[in-house]
């Protein structure tokens, strides 16, 4: 099955691509046809993307970037709210109203 992205450029299994609306890259890992309509699975998201939203790419190394797990993101979230909730002394800011 031939499927190609919005420019023409031909998308197949393996091929990297980039999701116009979101910027979203990912790799096709599946690629279907329903309802006359070309859609390609992206590896990451797991979510299918309409062929002629897709952009092919070249391969992009996401260099420094790593994946996290949801407890890591979980304590990272709970120690920026620690910091948040400290009682921070205000005492010698000054604040003008309007009026």
């Amino acid at each position: 099955m031939e499927v190609s992205d919005f420019c023409g450029k031909l998308i197949m299994k393996g091929s990297y691509v980039i999701y116009n609306g979101t910027g979203t890259i990912g790799k096709v890992i599946d690629i279907k046809t329903e309802n006359e309509a070309t859609w390609a699975k992206l590896e990451d998201t797991d979510l299918w993307y309409k062929s002629n939203y897709l952009q092919a790419i070249e391969k992009i190394e996401k260099n420094g970037l790593k994946k996290e797990s949801r407890e890591d993101i979980k304590e990272k979230l709970k120690n920026r709210k620690k910091l948040v909730d400290e009682d921070i002394d205000m005492s010698s800011e000054l604040c003008d109203g309007g009026g």
